[in-house]
C-alpha cells in the first residue's frame, strides 16, 4: 500500500509542525479518510493561529512610525497607525496588528537611549523574547547605540537588519544640486558631474556600513527604503529576506500579510497558497466520505467561499486591498478592477461555489494524479473510497484552478498599477 507519506515531497508538509505531520501521514497511509480530513482541518486550524511578533526600533525622527506603518499596508494618518513626528512619539512598545492578517503584529519601540529606555536595560524593559526579530531603523545614520543594541540581539541569538529610511528625501535634496538636464549646478570634487541615483544609493549604503564598521559590528546588509514608495529601492528585498529567514513554519503567516510589491513576491505567494490546495480539499471531506462524487454539502460550499475569498484576500483583490493600492499608486480603482479576468471580479458567494464546483467535476475526474500521489491506493476500493477521491479531486481542481487565476490577476493588477 502506498502512501502520502513516501509519495509526496517534503514541500506541502513544511509548514505543519512535526508532531502533526506524523498523524497526518499515518492517517493517509492507513487510508482513513474520516481520520485524515479530520486532522487536516486540525492543521488548518492551527496555522490559522501562528503568530509573528516584529519589534521595530530606532531614535527619534528615524521614520520608524512610518516604517510601522508601510509594512502593515497603511499610510500615516489612517485609522490605528502608529504615530509619527519628529520628537519620540513611543514611551512604550505599542502593539499595531496587520488590518488584515491580526496575527502579524508590528511593535513600534522606544529608540534605545532615550530617558526612559537605558542602553543598559533596553531589552528587558520591551520584554526582548517576545519579538521573532528585531528591525533597527535610521536616518541619516546608525548611533552606537543602534550598534550596541545589534550587539546585544545578536549575542542572545534572534535576528535583526538594519534599515536605511528615508532615502527618497535624500534623493531630492541632491536632484536639487543639479539643472535640469541633470548637470551639477556649481562643481564639486564630492559630487559626480551628472546626477547619477545609483551612485548616490551605493554612497549613502557606504556609508552606512562604514559607520557600522567603526562602531565594530561587521555587518554588510543595509536596506536602502522609502516609507511612501514601498515598490522602489530595498523595500521588496527586505521582504524577500525576512521571508526566507523565517521558520518555515512561519513563514506562510508573514507571505500572506505581505503587500505585492513585486512579481517575485507573488510567486512566492503562490508557491507557499499552492502547497495548501491539497490540505484544503483534504479537509473538504467532511465528517464522512462525499457519497456523490463532486457534490457540495452546505459546510463544504461554506468552506469553499471562506476559501476562495481568503485567496482573493492573500492576492490583494479584495476591495480593501485594492483601495490601498490605488491610493498609495494614485490610480482609479475601477482602472485596477477592469484587469480582473477571474470571477473574483463578482462577490464570491455560494451560488457562485456551486457553479465553478459543477465545471471542475469534469477535470477532478479525469485527472487521478495528484490525489494518488496524497491518499494511499486502496485495493479492493470500497464505495466510500471512490466517492472521496472523486470529491477531492474536484475540490482540488477548483482550488487549484481559483488560486492560478488569482495569481494571474494579481500580476495584472500589479502591472496597471507600476504603469
Amino acid at each position: 500500500m502506498a502512501g502520502a507519506g513516501e509519495n509526496l515531497g517534503p514541500e506541502p508538509f513544511s509548514t505543519i509542525p512535526p508532531e502533526q505531520q506524523e498523524e497526518l501521514k499515518a492517517a493517509l497511509k492507513k487510508g482513513d479518510l474520516v481520520a485524515a480530513a479530520s486532522k487536516a482541518r486540525e492543521v488548518l486550524a492551527s496555522l490559522d493561529k501562528v503568530g509573528l511578533n516584529i519589534a521595530v526600533t530606532g531614535i527619534a525622527g528615524s521614520g520608524k512610525s512610518s516604517f510601522v506603518n508601510a509594512m502593515r499596508g497603511v499610510e500615516d494618518g489612517d485609522r490605528d497607525t502608529a504615530t509619527t513626528g519628529v520628537t519620540e512619539t513611543t514611551s512604550k512598545p505599542a502593539c499595531f496588528p496587520h488590518p488584515q492578517y491580526p496575527n502579524v503584529i508590528l511593535w513600534d519601540l522606544a529608540g534605545i537611549g532615550t530617558p526612559t529606555f537605558r542602553a543598559d536595560t533596553y531589552l528587558q524593559q520591551v520584554q526582548f523574547d517576545r519579538y521573532d526579530f528585531f528591525i533597527i531603523v535610521s536616518s541619516p545614520r546608525f548611533t552606537e547605540h543602534d550598534i550596541k543594541l545589534a550587539s546585544e540581539i545578536q549575542g542572545l541569538g534572534k535576528r535583526f537588519y538594519f534599515v536605511r529610511a528615508k532615502v527618497d528625501q535624500d534623493l531630492v535634496n541632491e536632484r536639487r544640486l543639479y539643472d535640469q538636464s541633470g548637470c551639477l549646478k556649481r562643481p564639486s570634487a564630492s559630487r559626480p558631474p551628472q546626477y547619477d541615483e545609483a551612485a548616490i544609493l551605493k554612497t549613502i549604503r557606504d556609508n552606512c556600513i562604514g559607520n557600522l564598521q567603526k562602531g565594530g559590528m561587521d555587518f554588510q546588509q543595509v536596506f536602502l527604503v522609502s516609507n511612501w514608495s514601498t515598490n522602489e529601492y530595498d523595500f521588496p528585498k527586505l521582504q524577500e529576506t525576512l521571508l526566507h529567514d523565517l521558520p518555515s513554519h512561519k513563514r506562510l503567516v508573514f507571505l500572506r500579510s505581505l503587500s505585492n510589491l513585486s512579481k517575485e513576491t507573488l510567486k512566492e505567494k503562490k508557491k507557499y497558497l499552492m502547497d495548501q490546495v491539497w490540505l484544503k480539499s483534504l479537509a473538504s471531506l467532511g465528517a464522512g466520505v462525499v457519497p456523490v462524487p463532486g457534490f457540495a454539502t452546505e459546510r463544504n460550499a461554506v468552506l469553499l467561499v471562506t476559501s476562495l475569498t481568503q485567496c482573493c484576500q492573500d492576492f490583494g483583490l479584495d476591495e480593501h486591498s485594492l483601495d490601498g493600492i490605488a491610493r498609495r499608486t494614485n490610480k482609479p480603482i475601477e482602472e485596477l478592477r477592469a484587469v480582473i479576468k477571474s470571477p473574483l471580479g463578482q462577490e464570491i458567494t455560494k451560488d457562485l461555489v456551486l457553479k465553478l464546483l459543477s465545471k471542475a467535476v469534469g477535470g477532478a475526474v479525469k485527472n487521478t494524479l495528484v490525489f494518488n500521489n496524497i491518499l494511499p491506493i486502496v485495493c479492493p476500493v470500497l464505495g466510500s473510497v471512490v466517492s472521496g477521491i472523486l470529491s477531492y479531486k474536484t475540490m482540488y481542481s477548483l482550488l487549484e484552478g481559483f488560486l492560478n487565476d488569482a495569481a494571474d490577476d494579481a500580476i495584472r493588477v500589479l502591472e496597471k498599477a507600476s504603469k
